[in-house]
């Protein structure tokens, strides 16, 4: 149970309540305990009078002429007996035989026969009811000589000085409480106050960063507690810092590829215009013109399908994809451009909805990231009169092994190791293969492959030849 509802969480007034809540619902408990304690201590200097009196008026009995028993208590000792401002005190005694000798007889007996009574024990203590008011007795079996059966000496007080001295008590101990819990739960606020204080400047120093300010947080100057929330917090500024200068670079690069066939779009329109121009010259300009703003198109559509990938990790929609299927819908696609650029495109694996095919992912981005493989591959695959470039889509997977491979492969003049670790990053291309692109499709392909769990390199297609050609392996896990 919570004393304090908020209508926010809050750590402070969850620390807060779980502080308070316990201290105010074992208060009325500590009362009750309180009150017996002071029930128990209220009886014991009471309770020794009685003793003392019971054991003062046993003494008192005689025995004779015979087996008869006598009790004599003279009237100034009864009188004292009966002294007391504040209570009644009763006594009586009876006979071997139960028969009444002195006091009161209609004073309550104590519980049990006598005969089963151990006549050498200490007097008995008992509360019971008498003339309408609640008393306290001390009871004691006295044995008498020459009769088995004991005598039996009672005094009674009724219980008003106990339930004074204990409400004494009561009020010595509990009224300090009622000064000491207000001060109790002011202290509480103050240590939770002075506990959080490093939070709150914690925030302060959060706030008062420059928006441009990423550098980590100091974990030393928190609590020990908050170290693992500062440290993520440092990871997470980490991993934006790195996301923020990767965009940065990316943003930068796109703007150069861009810049070129922008210049040139706009060098052949001077051109065009300027006087003198024949129509020859102005055929040539806007043939430039068209290849520049292809160019630039090819550019923003792969920077608009690498984002779209980058994009896609966060929210991919899935649902089982052919791998063949996709694979020959992608080289249908290829083949204007592959008689556009006289490339022998092939396919070379089984039919759609073979075993071993299937896997979950996103159709259309699974086709892109096969498309720009088979693109780059007609692209760096030359095409002369005497050795026509070739390229071959492979798709190969079993069911029982639980493997998926797709492979593209060409016969140009394959990729430099030195160069195959880096042509997967934005805008890199390498040098001497004098192919004009946007450097984009290859990191394209690895962000795809990456979202569905693939692993993708490159190797020779023929080792050892002149012309060792590509191989990209696509390979699901």
């Amino acid at each position: 149970m919570k004393i304090f509802q908020r209508t926010q969480h809050s750590l402070f007034g969850e620390i807060l309540d779980w502080m308070l809540t316990p201290l105010l619902l074992l208060w009325p408990i500590s009362l009750a305990l309180t009150w017996l304690v002071a029930q128990n201590l209220a009886n014991k200097p009471f309770d020794r009078a009685l003793v003392y009196n019971v054991q003062t008026l046993a003494q008192l009995i005689q025995v004779g002429p015979g087996p008869r028993v006598r009790f004599s208590l003279a009237q100034p000792t009864s009188e004292l007996l009966r002294a007391d401002d504040a209570d009644y005190v009763y006594y009586q005694v009876l006979g071997t035989r139960g028969e009444f000798l002195s006091g009161e007889r209609d004073l309550p007996a104590p519980p049990g026969p006598a005969a089963t009574v151990r006549v050498d024990d200490e007097p008995h203590l008992r509360d019971a009811e008498f003339r309408g008011l609640p008393v306290r007795i001390a009871s004691l079996w006295v044995p008498i000589d020459g009769t088995r059966a004991p005598a039996l000496v009672q005094v009674a007080e009724t219980r008003e000085k106990r339930s004074v001295l204990a409400a004494e008590i009561i009020k010595g101990v509990m009224l300090p409480q009622f000064a000491i819990l207000p001060l109790a739960v002011l202290l509480v606020w103050l240590a939770l106050v002075r506990g959080i204080k490093p939070l709150s400047e914690l925030e302060k120093r959060i706030r008062a960063r420059r928006p441009d300010d990423l550098s980590p947080l100091d974990e030393h100057s928190v609590p020990q507690e908050v170290g693992p929330l500062v440290a993520s917090v440092n990871d997470l500024l980490t991993r934006l810092k790195d996301s923020i200068a990767m965009q940065k670079r990316f943003l930068a690069d796109a703007a150069h590829q861009l810049k070129t066939p922008l210049a040139g779009l706009r060098m052949q329109a001077d051109l065009a215009q300027r006087q003198g121009s024949s129509t020859e010259d102005l055929k040539q300009s806007l043939q430039q013109i068209g290849n520049a703003s292809v160019r630039a198109t090819h550019t923003v559509n792969q920077l608009l399908a690498l984002a779209r990938a980058e994009g896609g990790g966060t929210a991919l929609t899935r649902q089982p994809c052919d791998i063949a299927q996709l694979t020959i819908e992608v080289v249908h696609e290829a083949v204007p451009l592959a008689l556009d650029r006289r490339i022998d495109l092939g396919y070379e694996g089984p039919e759609p909805g073979a075993a071993g095919l299937t896997l979950p992912g996103n159709p259309t981005l699974l086709k892109e990231m096969i498309r720009n493989l088979v693109e780059n591959a007609m692209y760096y695959a030359p095409t002369t009169p005497d050795r026509p470039g070739v390229v071959t889509v492979r798709v190969s997977g079993t069911a029982a092994q639980r493997t998926l491979m797709v492979q593209v492969e060409d016969n140009g003049p394959g990729v430099p190791l030195a160069d195959r670790a880096r042509i997967f990053e934005p805008f890199y291309r390498a040098l001497g293969t004098n192919v004009d692109g946007s450097g984009l499709g290859l990191p394209i392909v690895r962000e795809i492959a990456q979202q569905h769990g693939a692993d993708v390199d490159v190797s020779d297609a023929h080792p050892g030849l002149p012309s060792p050609g590509a191989r990209f392996t696509l390979r699901f896990r």
